[in-house]
């Protein structure tokens, strides 16, 4: 569709809040000068699709509101149906951490949800898989061309022989040595190493390949009582690389066997762990994608499970909305400590919540990551939020979580998977090709467009909201369904089938030496 056909359809804007005074356009590739809503709006410049116009005069100096609240100040004076782009607005200071309202409205609990299931991998220490997978750790970058070797071999040799285990995937990283490993923030990178051994898709098999002089002994990576775990590439016992990388197939092919006897079993659907991310967002990420997702997140709460949401820097503009739904004290005195540690992090660093937003975004209609964040905490859905983990920690209760990580798709995604996360909704108004080997990502587009266009890398359109095609409910509910059938293994998200995964990226704030 050309941008003279799209002229020719109804023109249609989004306002999600009475107190807005800025909407954006709705319409495919977006709409000239001269186009007139059905409120009579017409419009005095080309707004792109997803850009806000404003719906009355703005002064210099006075509030433009999305979503209820105050993405910025007008820089000059701007007229009704003219585009509002970042250019015409000063960002607002970042909400005051020691001014926050914490559980001042605590969401009553929803009905619970009961009766529905999917088919998971049932573990000795009573977690749930969706994947059936050989993960093989490492403590230091310096094996990661070993193991690459050794799991090339491990795949065409050893894996046809068990059929029942869907992959071996190594876990690699730029890790283990030349860095500070007894600086403070080491905790982060160790302990998301540590933990992501014990993601539920791995079935609790242990194995690590170590070199034999890193700063991170590979011990370190092993839990207690599991012996019969480590290879080291500098044992003297082995005679050459072709005895190390045979070493490391005996071990791997022990774990295969144990793995093979892996069945799918009928779970509740208490016993999923959820990851909720977005990359590539736009201006509709907080109209469709992420409302469908925060719907289709509560009833997962509804239903016992564990959600987590991440993200500081695409929160923190937005924080002030979430203390509130903190379910005690110290839930929020947690989110607070969690944007505090942030803030000092990025100020460390020369830099500040700004620089999250990317060129992306900004085409998509994103004014700043005020607008951003607003739009991003849509996905945690409306019930209270339970706990907070710091990143890398693993995830030990239900409900809904805030999980601290970076804005990174690729280090988010990483310090979920430490979390316990068995299964990742993403959503994306640009476009990403972004998967994960160790869990299946299903991919939400905020746009039709994108969806028609990408059909063989989306996985679900969301777009159906913004033309009226669909409410947030009914969306909501499929994306539920389809949730299940991913986790139960019926339905393979296109990353998979593709075979696209991201490497694996530790978030280590500590020096490097």
């Amino acid at each position: 569709m050309d941008q003279d056909v799209a002229a020719k359809e109804q023109p249609r804007y989004i306002k999600l809040n009475e107190r807005d005074n800025v909407a954006i356009v709705v319409n495919d590739f977006g709409l000239p000068a001269g186009s007139r809503f059905a409120s009579g709006l017409t419009l005095r410049a080309f707004v792109p699709q997803g850009h806000k116009t404003a719906l009355v005069d703005i002064a210099e100096g006075e509030p433009i509101i999305r979503y209820g609240e105050i993405i910025g100040y007008a820089l000059s004076p701007i007229l009704a149906g003219e585009w509002v782009d970042e250019a015409r607005i000063r960002m607002p200071e970042a909400p005051a951490l020691d001014k926050l309202e914490i559980s001042t409205a605590v969401p009553a609990p929803l009905p619970p949800l009961e009766g529905f299931t999917f088919e998971g991998y049932r573990n000795p220490d009573g977690s749930v898989g969706t994947k059936n997978i050989l993960g093989i750790s490492s403590s230091v970058q310096c094996v990661k061309g070993t193991m690459e070797y050794a799991v090339k071999r491990i795949r065409a040799e050893l894996l046809p022989k068990y059929p029942n285990v869907d992959d071996v995937v190594p876990l690699t990283h730029a890790y283990g040595c030349g860095v500070a490993i007894t600086a403070p923030d080491a905790v982060v990178p160790i302990r998301t190493l540590q933990n992501l051994a014990l993601n539920p898709n791995f079935g609790g098999e242990i194995l690590v390949v170590g070199l034999g002089c890193e700063k991170l002994a590979p011990e370190r990576l092993v839990p207690e009582g599991v012996s019969d775990a480590i290879v080291r590439m500098q044992d003297e016992a082995f005679d050459g690389f072709g005895a190390i990388v045979d070493a490391i197939m005996t071990q791997a092919e022990a774990r295969l066997k144990v793995l093979n006897t892996r069945k799918r079993e009928t779970c509740p659907a208490s016993d999923l762990v959820i990851g909720l991310q977005c990359g590539g967002s736009d201006a509709f990420s907080g109209v469709t994608a992420n409302p469908a997702v925060g719907f289709a997140a509560d009833l997962l709460v509804r239903a016992g499970a564990t959600v987590m949401f991440s993200e500081v820097t695409e929160v923190r503009d937005a924080i002030q909305l979430l203390t509130r739904r903190a379910i005690n004290e110290d839930v929020g005195r947690a989110l607070v400590r969690e944007m505090a540690w942030y803030d000092s992090y990025l100020a460390r660093g020369g830099a500040d919540r700004s620089a999250n937003t990317t060129p992306g975004n900004k085409k998509g209609g994103l004014a700043n990551i005020v607008e951003k964040s607003l739009g991003s905490i849509v996905k945690s859905g409306s019930s209270a939020i339970t706990g907070v983990l710091s990143p890398g920690e693993k995830a030990t209760q239900k409900g809904m979580l805030f999980a601290a990580t970076p804005a990174s798709d690729f280090i988010c995604g990483t310090l979920q998977l430490a979390s316990g996360m068995t299964l990742q909704v993403f959503t994306t108004g640009r476009g990403t090709p972004y998967g994960l080997a160790a869990a299946p990502v299903i991919k939400v587009a905020t746009r039709s467009e994108l969806a028609r266009r990408w059909k063989d890398l989306i996985d679900f359109d969301s777009g159906s909201i913004a033309t009226g095609e669909k409410t947030i409910e009914e969306c909501g509910w499929d994306l539920f369904r389809l949730i299940l059938d991913v986790a139960s293994g019926r339905t393979k998200p296109w990353s998979d089938r593709w075979g696209i995964h991201n490497d694996l990226t530790l978030f280590n704030p500590a020096p490097v030496t």
